[in-house]
């Protein structure tokens, strides 16, 4: 690579800072120029819902590199600044404040926003949404405060939340319109674990029911559902996902449908032009078709792939998705990935009641996905491989805790 070339990342969250990490350690001489919209270097997402909110993880822990890293390494970071067009004829990016730049290969890692409620009462003082470091610090100090909290949405940021908040002694409320917590992600069978998880911990499930707006004078004081009731609230937080960040693609042009389409080299339909983390819909080889993952390990892993494809290396992205969650005293690690209802069945091998176990979905005679609940000792990685290896499973096999899960993978 010669030093005339320049690698623009338009997006600083996790995938854009490990894409500019990768470029340098690949070797990659030119200009790296790596544009964020939030002010603070490049940080991690999880310590928001976890470590972090609840007091027990500092601030330097959360960044994905040290302050001094990015001058180090020659890598440009422009905070607080967001780039607004691509013009991939001329090969430049136009940023909010009039600057252009020319590229020659385009990185798009802009995450994910929010979805926002869109009733009445959706503005008041004491309803939050949770997405960035800043939004961690107001919540903090809003739980630290005690009092009634209602978390709108039982998917992993609400159920993370709600955990905090009860760790912080507040008393605590999940309305979610599904049957069970994390219902798309889990299906019913684990949805139920962990909703009598929260239960356990004096949480007021409410499941089966919708919001319908939120009440009080300047700050919310209640949450009324749609089966008429209302749910006193001091603190009101809502989790219930977000949306690609795919305004930047469309304008230039580029293929977009439930994120940013990119192949299984996590390059879009433009040669130059690359996608990665949250907002990108990329081809999956394992499962033969598309798939866009919301979480940490896809960032991790993903700003780096495509790094790697941006250097004319030959790449195929074919990890099983992966993430993780702390919830009390429950420790999960997860890896796979099904359509919504898209397996067969679930078998279990271990203790739920004893919180100690291991869950695969299976669909077509094989595994497709796997958790885990603290289980350290073997982990998630059998699992990975058993969902690799795509050989038809023995749900006896699998449920029997006296077969190692290394023996199963390994056929």
């Amino acid at each position: 690579m010669t030093t005339e070339q320049t690698f623009v990342i338009a997006g600083a969250g996790l995938a854009g800072a490990k894409a500019a990490q990768t470029l340098r350690e690949e070797g990659f001489a030119g200009r790296i120029v790596l544009v964020g919209a939030e002010a603070e270097r490049p940080y991690e997402r999880p310590p928001l819902s976890k470590g972090y909110l609840l007091g027990k993880d500092d601030r330097a822990k959360v960044y994905v590199h040290d302050e001094g890293w990015y001058a180090g390494n020659s890598v440009e970071f422009l905070g607080g600044r967001r780039v607004t067009g691509a013009d991939r004829a001329a090969r430049e990016v136009e940023l909010d404040d009039g600057r252009r730049i020319g590229y020659t290969k385009l990185l798009l890692t802009p995450g994910a926003s929010p979805r926002r409620l869109d009733v009445p009462g959706a503005d008041l003082d004491g309803v939050y949404y949770l997405r960035t470091l800043g939004d961690a610090e107001r919540l903090r100090e809003a739980l630290r405060g005690g009092g009634r909290v209602v978390v709108v949405g039982a998917g992993w940021i609400g159920l993370e939340t709600a955990a905090a908040a009860r760790e912080y002694g507040c008393a605590v409320t999940v309305v979610e319109p599904r049957a069970v917590p994390l219902q798309a992600a889990l299906g019913p069978e684990m949805g139920a674990f962990f909703a009598d998880v929260h239960r356990q911990r004096g949480v007021d499930m409410r499941l089966g029911r919708g919001v319908t707006g939120f009440l009080g004078t300047g700050r919310v004081r209640a949450v009324a559902t749609d089966d008429g009731g209302e749910v006193t609230a001091d603190v009101v937080i809502v989790g219930v996902g977000v949306i690609p960040d795919t305004e930047l693609a469309e304008r230039a042009g580029l293929a977009v449908d439930n994120g940013i389409l990119v192949d299984a080299s996590l390059r879009t339909d433009d040669p130059d032009v690359y996608a990665a983390g949250d907002a990108a819909n990329a081809f999956h080889p394992l499962y033969g078709t598309r798939i866009r993952v919301e979480h940490w390990a896809n960032a991790l892993n993903g700003g780096p792939a495509a790094a790697r494809s941006m250097l004319g290396r030959e790449v195929v992205y074919d990890r099983p998705p992966y993430f993780f969650s702390d919830q009390y005293d429950v420790g999960m690690e997860f890896s796979g990935w099904f359509a919504p209802g898209g397996y067969d069945s679930v078998v279990v091998r271990g203790d739920l009641r004893a919180r100690d176990f291991h869950a695969f979905w299976l669909s077509g005679g094989r595994v497709v996905a796997g958790m885990h609940v603290n289980r350290w000792d073997e982990g998630i990685a059998p699992v990975q491989e058993l969902i690799r290896g795509g050989a038809p499973a023995d749900p006896g096999r699998l449920a029997d805790p006296a077969i190692p899960l290394a023996d199963l993978a390994g056929g």
